[in-house]
């Protein structure tokens, strides 16, 4: 009788544990499940602040108070354009193509002074 009482006593026992690890887990996924919904409220604000935001940049009327202060343009008449042919002639050239290319020619110059200031020269190195 007192091997029965035991085994009970154990089961008892056991059953406890079962049920209040249950109970556990789901007190942290109802805990989890109310996270994430407090997260998704958080997310729906954020998303309708921004669409208002959205909406207030987008006003027609404060667009067109922009468009009037900072594009004093006009439309562009169709007499505005005209033809390549009454393009003024091409500037003259500064350098002539026989000539040598300056920049190239102070390039050179300095490869073969090999003095740029910020690497000292093959003899000071050695």
């Amino acid at each position: 009788m007192r091997i029965i009482h035991f085994f009970v006593i154990c089961a008892l026992i056991f059953a406890a544990a079962y049920v209040y690890r249950i109970k556990m887990e789901s007190t942290v996924r109802t805990e989890r499940v109310l996270r994430l919904r407090h997260d998704v409220r958080e997310e729906r604000n954020k998303i309708a602040r921004l669409r208002a935001d959205w909406a207030k940049l987008q006003a027609p009327s404060r667009l067109q108070g922009l468009v009037e202060r900072h594009l004093p343009l006009r439309p562009i008449d169709a007499t505005q354009y005209d033809s390549l042919k009454n393009l003024p002639p091409r500037p003259p050239s500064l350098i002539s193509p026989d000539e040598p290319d300056p920049i190239a020619a102070m390039i050179d110059m300095v490869e073969k002074d090999e003095t740029t200031g910020s690497i000292p020269s093959r003899e000071g190195r050695r």
